[in-house]
């Protein structure tokens, strides 16, 4: 992007992630979530470096159904600034998603490339998948090098946006401000007393008022001692949680990238 004014992109994704025609910040901040949580510490491979979502398997990926809505309202800036990589158009997004809900500005660095369509696509299953527990979220975030804060840190992505049966099959937002980036994913998990729904759908918890919801790898949350102690954390310091899962996001979306250390 050395040639490009970042200035002057970072204002064109700003106003085209949020404006008086949308608030899509919530599903930004997924995608590029998901862009980067593929990674792999083991082999270096994964990550949001190559935009690898565009190709299969990875975009057929069920974990990623909807996220097609992200990549084509980014794609009219990718024209427009041809030499700024689409990789580094998603993670800014994301980024500029999060300071624009509220929340903490994320450190970024450009230098993604794109990859074509014959190069490798990590292969399916390496996303979070949110019925399991504690056991399993230490394993997934652990192949990417991820400890217990940096996992507590990022589920606290929740806390903007809601699951929707015709994407995920989960149904729900997470909280009462789900366009607001804020600590009360945290404070729900600890002052709601939460119940498996009884539904036809995957497993999901709610509130009394069935209003809300967590899943399974939310819950697990508050279910293993060492991770509750984190919750707590950020639940009374919501400073806290932003200046950590600025830290953490940041970290996850420079993953397998040219200038990762």
């Amino acid at each position: 992007m050395s040639s490009v004014d970042e200035a002057a992109v970072t204002a064109d994704v700003i106003a085209t992630i949020k404006s008086d025609k949308g608030n899509y910040c919530p599903i930004v901040v997924r995608n590029a979530w998901h862009a980067s949580g593929t990674f792999d510490k083991s082999d270096s491979t994964g990550g949001s470096d190559g935009a690898t979502m565009r190709f299969e398997p990875e975009a057929s990926d069920k974990a990623n159904v909807g996220l097609n809505i992200v990549h084509d309202l980014l794609a009219p800036l990718k024209e427009k600034y041809p030499d700024v990589s689409i990789a580094d158009l998603w993670v800014m997004a994301g980024t500029q998603a999060i300071k624009a809900s509220g929340g903490p500005e994320v450190p970024f660095t450009v230098g993604r490339k794109d990859i074509i369509a014959t190069d490798p696509v990590p292969a399916n299953g390496r996303l979070p998948a949110p019925i399991f527990g504690a056991d399993y979220l230490r394993e997934v975030f652990g192949r990417m090098g991820m400890d217990d804060r940096e996992i507590v840190a990022l589920s606290g992505a929740h806390t903007l946006g809601e699951c929707k049966k015709t994407r995920s099959g989960f149904d729900g937002p997470w909280t009462k401000t789900p366009l607001d980036f804020n600590n009360e994913y945290y404070k729900n998990l600890l002052d709601i007393e939460w119940k498996e729904r009884e539904w036809q759908g995957p497993p999901q918890y709610t509130d009394p008022s069935g209003t809300l919801m967590m899943l399974r790898t939310d819950i697990a949350l508050i279910q293993d001692a060492d991770f509750k102690k984190i919750v707590e954390e950020y639940a009374a310091d919501e400073a806290l949680f932003f200046k950590e899962f600025a830290s953490s996001f940041g970290k996850l979306c420079a993953l397998g990238c040219p200038f990762h250390k």
